[in-house]
């Protein structure tokens, strides 16, 4: 059985290791930003919420509560 790298078998280059690595951190930043659509998103759910609770009112306190602490959370 013979050992070898596999790393050094397949070189990667030391500007697509930078690459690699620059977009791996910077995604997660990127999916933070809140633009314009997030926010249409946003007042869309809040309407749509309002239309449940018009439509379908919370039965009981319990489910008051839930939804209270679910528009706290978002």
């Amino acid at each position: 059985m013979h050992s070898y790298n596999l790393w050094m078998e397949y070189p990667m280059s030391s500007i697509a290791r930078i690459t690699c690595a620059a977009i791996l951190f910077a995604l997660p930043l990127v999916a933070c930003d809140g633009g314009p659509a997030e926010n249409a998103g946003e007042r869309l759910d809040r309407a749509a919420e309002g239309v449940r609770d018009a439509v379908d009112p919370p039965s009981g306190p319990i489910e008051r509560a839930g939804r209270a602490i679910d528009r706290a959370v978002d």
